[in-house]
């Protein structure tokens, strides 16, 4: 697998050593041809005795290094699969402990750059330009510059980038001037490889609030500005729980559909899906994650990605606590908060049981990820175990009178900074260094076994039990029961549940399915999650009529909350299956490098 680096199974840069402070970025937009062309000035402060600097690059045609105007020797090593080259630059004398060095290199991007998504006119929403955005996360920034591609390292960046005029360059970093075809950007928070994101299209913006805009193409900015008012409100809602927002502006980028995740956290500019606009604000929960995400994982990052529930179990327990502190009656807002607890734990059972397999090693909260690429271990696993983790510590330390204010301590004393598990648990314990129930905690099994979680919180059930009773009337396999006055008083939450548990049910019979799918005006549901439920469904009871709209469905969306189980699902149905395949190799431009290699290695599409 080549010389990986000691701290990170997945990088070849060795930051122990020597390591990146500061970059400055100098890049040509070449729609044309589909890359960035420019340079990367990095500024690196020295740690050890060195002779050369190491660092990760992919498919990147590197045309001269320098250092203090002088050229420099470097080695590119034959790329590893999937995980790029190492790139070794000599230095020309030995550099000592404390040394600074200005490394300037020139270079092009590949077309292929799997951080890169270029998008022909026609896969837009306006129909008339090309569109580029990035996804580097969790390891693709290689392909856009060269760099230690680690969380492990941070670094501050400024920018210039060239662009035709009718365009807007947008980035993870404050906007400065754009005059002409030019626009530049800082970014003075120290920010992780993965974080650095670009995106250029022709877009407009509306002002959501004293530090947000949302961005998109004309035509969903209207629907965006609607679906995205109360940013400020759960900006605000996240201070009160985490300590003030260090990050300036706030910023929301709504992408074309083949963006392949519900939200990227990309620091001063949110990427999101335009499947989050409902029509009536009921994917907010996602907004809160990104916002939250501004705290954990891109103020307190993992140090690598095997401790990648760091950032997302964190994100997701802190969302579920700030959107319930958005409810004034305390009672309903514990009801509400286990409600979408309950709802994380449907998605985590479904995913160890049913798709990973509970003896799965990718299970673990903490996986070893040694010979193991961070996208091929991407899973609700370190979102919903590492969630429901911390909602155990909570339960037994005390509740959130007590752990509130850990979290605090914790998010200021790990500020800026990259930490593993282990610095965690230790952090955890000498902060509630008198707290006896701690010892209870049987931390191997939590960490570092496969399964489901070992215990799970007594959540309030209350607002489950007419979804569990909905759920026993359907089984019981009469289409007159079903009236649309069963789900009249559920929200939209409580729908997704209940789709979600006939999933995991035998298969229904088409005439109760179609019945049901008119009744309860699910069928006709314009909220994607909702949608995305109802389509597995009918998959599962090999409904030949929903196929055309399961097609139209994964070949303009690229979500890949989405695409993964609708392709498995489609894969498993063999009637089909060749069917799918063939529409996956005719559509597969529409989705990013990352949907497009699970497809691949999950179904064996060759």
């Amino acid at each position: 697998m080549g010389a990986f680096s000691p701290l990170d199974p997945s990088s070849f840069s060795r930051p122990e050593q020597a390591v990146i402070k500061h970059v400055t970025l100098s890049l040509n937009v070449d729609f044309e041809n589909k890359v960035l062309n420019g340079s990367a000035t990095l500024d690196v402060d020295v740690l050890q005795d060195i002779g050369d600097v190491v660092l990760d690059s992919s498919e990147l045609t590197i045309e001269s290094i320098e250092l203090d105007g002088a050229q420099l020797t470097y080695k590119l090593d034959d790329p590893v699969p999937n995980y790029g080259s190492k790139l070794t630059i000599q230095l020309p004398k030995r550099a000592s402990s404390g040394d600074k060095l200005k490394i300037k290199i020139k270079y092009t991007t590949s077309p292929s750059a799997t951080a890169l998504q270029w998008l022909q006119p026609a896969q837009t929403s306006g129909k008339k330009h090309p569109y580029l955005f990035s996804q580097c996360q969790p390891i693709h920034a290689r392909s856009i510059l060269p760099c230690q591609d680690t969380p492990f390292v941070k670094f501050t960046y400024d920018a210039e980038v060239t662009a035709p005029e009718e365009f807007t360059v947008l980035m993870s970093a404050l906007r400065g001037e754009s005059r002409s075809t030019k626009t530049t950007f800082n970014q003075p928070m120290p920010l992780p490889s993965y974080l650095l994101a670009i995106a250029v299209g022709v877009l407009e913006h509306r002002t959501l609030g004293p530090r947000s805009k949302v961005w998109s193409e004309k035509e969903e900015i209207e629907r965006s500005a609607w679906e995205f008012a109360e940013a400020e409100k759960y900006l605000q809602a996240a201070e009160r729980l985490c300590g003030a927002y260090e990050w300036k502006q706030y910023d929301l980028l709504v992408l074309p559909p083949s963006f392949p995740y519900g939200g990227m956290e990309n620091p001063c500019l949110t990427f999101v899906t335009p499947t989050l606009l409902a029509g009536d604000r009921s994917q907010a929960d996602v907004l809160i994650h990104e916002i939250m995400h501004s705290w954990t994982g891109n103020l307190v990052t993992n140090r690598n990605f095997e401790h990648f529930w760091l950032n997302e179990g964190f994100t997701v327990f802190l969302e579920r606590k700030v959107k319930a502190s958005l409810i004034e009656d305390p009672i309903e807002a514990k009801k509400s908060r286990d409600f979408h607890s309950i709802l994380g734990l449907e998605e985590l059972s479904e995913a160890v049981v049913s798709q990973l397999g509970v003896d799965n090693p990718l299970t673990r909260l903490v996986p070893d990820l040694h010979d193991v690429h961070p996208d091929d271990a991407f899973s609700t696993v370190p979102y919903e175990k590492g969630s429901l983790f911390l909602r155990y510590l909570e339960d037994l330390i005390g509740g959130p009178e007590v752990f509130d204010d850990f979290l605090r301590s914790y998010l200021k004393n790990f500020s800026r900074k990259s930490l593993d598990t282990d610095e965690f648990k230790a952090y955890l314990f000498n902060y509630f260094q008198d707290n006896e129930k701690l010892k209870s905690v049987d931390w191997e099994t939590w960490l570092y076994k496969s399964g489901m979680p070992p215990v799970i919180p007594d959540y309030d059930t209350s607002m489950t039990k007419p979804i569990t009773a909905l759920v026993a009337k359907i089984n019981q396999r009469n289409a007159s029961l079903i009236s649309y006055q069963d789900v009249q008083t559920f929200t939209p939450h409580q729908i997704m549940i209940f789709l979600q548990e006939l999933i995991k049910h035998p298969p229904l019979p088409l005439d109760i399915l179609h019945t049901l799918g008119a009744e309860y005006k699910i069928d006709s549901s314009k909220n994607t999650e909702i949608l995305y439920r109802w389509l597995r469904l009918c998959l599962r009871s090999k409904d030949q009529s929903i196929l055309g709209e399961v097609f139209d469905f994964v070949n303009h969306i690229g979500r890949m909350r989405y695409v993964r189980p609708l392709y498995r699902d489609l894969y498993d149905w063999e009637d089909v299956r060749n069917q799918a395949i063939e529409n996956f190799l005719q559509k597969r431009t529409i989705h990013d490098a990352v949907s497009c290699s699970y497809c691949e290695k999950r179904f064996t599409f060759n």
